[in-house]
This record gives structure tokens, sequence and C-alpha cells, in this order.
């Protein structure tokens, strides 16, 4: 089918909005009428050139791993969802039988290893051509298209009632943030937590650690509006820098400092990890959530108070959750009224409008933004 999507051509290129063709999906596969898809930092990667495509130059590129909508077709073979059913789109694939997704850790299915490469998991193929290129999709979904077909691995069913709007934020940002505080940080009753940056991801580390129990929230973030918004979602101290932050802490905690650290700045740098250090106590957990250049290879590290202070700095992608049991779970948070997900669209855009939605939140001016799509675009 022709339908439209936003499309890179290049690393630092505006976004533009092509025609282009979409197979129907094959065995194994679905296709999915889209009604929103956030803007996530992790386009903004690719976008800039952190995050190279493999092979290297292998444009053109569509964007976008954070959507949910409705199942239209169905391929030979699929059993997990049916036309009709409300699905999120989860950007970690999860088989359910490799050794990962055995041992419940399926955001490090092994299926991932494919996500980059814009080659479809069902058949090795491309699913989507701009013109006669065959496209590289954002981990096999590339969300910023109405119509999406994808590998049923990568389709989570949800509940008819949840608002598809709402639903497609859980596919990446709430329950990464969410899952770097409960499950990555393992954060629990009467903790101190700081979390650094406090965008789209961000916001939820906060809400994840309010709901595991935290005594003491403090938000770290240079933009006043981003402070203002963390109080809101649970934070209990603000602070624009970790420098200024230490004192504070230090007082804050009788001289102990923070229990856990979770850092989810846009742009990750190997020097902020010995700032966050700093602010964790001995035997404390520094989880680094936001994503960094590819490339990059150095970070500055106190090895010696490492070692003798039995620090944990720990990795967290998807929040080390797992897509089939927390994307529905979070959802029935949502409908109890303990995770908050309307407060967290701060501006609605056009698929049309993407260059003015990534603007905004490089300057600092959304929590999240969401591309919704109506009549109009199906």
């Amino acid at each position: 089918m022709k339908t439209k999507a936003a499309v890179l051509w290049g690393a630092n290129q505006d976004w533009q909005i092509e025609e282009v063709e979409l197979g129907d999906p094959v065995a194994g596969e679905v296709q999915i009428r889209l009604a929103a898809s956030g803007l996530c930092h992790s386009d903004e990667h690719v976008h800039i050139g952190d995050m190279p495509m493999v092979p290297p130059g292998d444009f053109p590129f569509i964007g976008g791993h954070e959507g949910a909508g409705v199942v239209t077709k169905v391929g030979a073979g699929v059993t997990s969802v049916k036309e009709g059913d409300h699905v999120v789109l989860s950007f970690l694939p999860a088989c359910g039988r490799c050794p990962m997704c055995a041992t419940g850790h399926q955001n490090l299915c092994d299926l991932g290893a494919t996500l980059l490469t814009g080659q479809a998991i069902a058949d090795g193929t491309n699913r989507i051509y701009v013109g006669d290129k065959p496209a590289s999709p954002m981990c096999l979904l590339g969300t910023f298209s109405p119509y999406v077909t994808i590998h049923e691995s990568a389709a989570v069913k949800i509940p008819d009632d949840i608002p598809l709007e709402k639903a497609a934020l859980v596919g990446c940002g709430v329950t990464t943030g969410w899952g770097s505080s409960i499950y990555s940080a393992e954060v629990g009753p009467n903790d101190t937590v700081v979390v650094i940056g406090c965008g789209g991801i961000g916001q939820n580390a906060i809400q994840g650690a309010r709901m595991g129990g935290a005594r003491h929230i403090i938000a770290i973030d240079p933009v006043p509006m981003k402070r203002e918004f963390a109080l809101k979602m649970g934070a209990t101290h603000t602070f624009a820098s970790m420098a200024e932050a230490v004192e504070p802490i230090t007082e804050l905690t009788w001289g102990m400092m923070a229990d856990k650290a979770i850092i989810c700045v846009g742009r990750m740098r190997g020097e902020y990890v010995a700032e966050m250090m700093q602010l964790i106590r001995k035997g404390g957990t520094a989880v680094v959530t936001g994503l960094g250049n590819l490339l990059e290879m150095d970070v500055q590290l106190n090895l010696f108070e490492f070692s003798m202070y039995q620090k944990r700095l720990q990795g967290s992608i998807f929040g080390a959750a797992n897509p089939r049991y927390d994307i529905p779970n979070l959802l029935k948070f949502y409908m109890d009224g303990e995770l908050y997900l309307d407060e967290l669209v701060t501006k609605e855009y056009t698929l049309e409008q993407i260059n003015e939605g990534y603007a905004d939140m490089n300057a600092g001016h959304n929590i999240r933004g969401l591309i919704r799509y109506t009549e109009a675009d199906w």
C-alpha cells in the first residue's frame, strides 16, 4: 500500500515527508494503523549522527519507535493478535524463547540484533520503500508513518478502552523511565533518589521513584519548566545542576548522600559519570539510561572511590522492563490513576510538523511531543 512517512536522507538534514510503499505482512507479521507516535530523543540521535545506521550511511531512514494503533492485517501463523485488536508497539521485540527472554530479560531479546539493519525479522528483506530505495525504519517500526508492518513479537495487545494516544507513550519513554527506577535502580521505601535530566524519560523515572516509595526525589535539570513539572510528577527537591545539588543532598541525608541516582539526559557524555557517582552513598547505585554517541568510549570515574565505597554503575535499556508484562501493567496503573500519562504530552503535532516538534524538544519546550494521526492521514 502507498502511505506517507517522515524520512531522513542523511544525518543533520531535516525530516522530509515522502510517499512510501509499505509491504503487506508476511508470515509472522502484522500491519497496524497508528493513532499516535511519540517524539523520542532516540530518533534525534540518528538525526545528529550519534547512532549510525547499519551499514553506515544506510539511508533513507524512517523514524519513530513509540506508537499504538489498531491491527488491520495479519500474516500467516500470527496467533498473538488479530484484526481489530488494539496494540502498543514495543521498540524491543520479545520472542519469548531465547536465553534472555527465558530468564525474564525480554528487553535483551536476541531479536534485537537486527533492529538497526532495516531488514525485517520475518524474512530478512526490507518491508518499506521510498521510491525504488529500501528504507530502514527505526527499530524496524518506523512510527513516523500512519501505517506500519512489523513482526508480531513487537506488538503488545492492550484493552480496547485505553486511549491509544496515551498508550503510545508506554512503548518507550514511560516504561524506560519507570523501569530505570523500579528495576534498574531497585528503588525502595524511604530511598533518596536523584534523577538527572527531566525530559520524557526522566519525568517517568521520577514517577517510578514515587511509586517505589522513595522518601526524597531530587530532580536535576537546567530547564526551569522541567524542574517545575518534576514537582508534579513526585519530585521533592529540584536543582539546575549536579554541582548545585551536592551540598543540599549532603545536608538532606545527614552526610550519607543518595541511595540511587539515575541519569536520563538527552545526550550522555562520559564526564557525567564521575559527577553522578559523587551524589550516591557507599553501596549506592547509579543507573545510566541516557544514550550517548555509539563511538564514544571514554568515561571519567574515580576508581579508588568506586571500589572502596562499593558503588554500583548499572546500564539500562527500556528500564530493564519486560514488554509483554510491563506495558499492560503500566496501563493498569494509568487506568487506576497511579501513573500520570495525560499530563506528559506538552504539545501535539501533525506528521508534517515533525521538524517543529523536534525543534521544540531541543529548545526544552516539551516534556513529550506527540504526533496524532487522523482520517486525513489514513
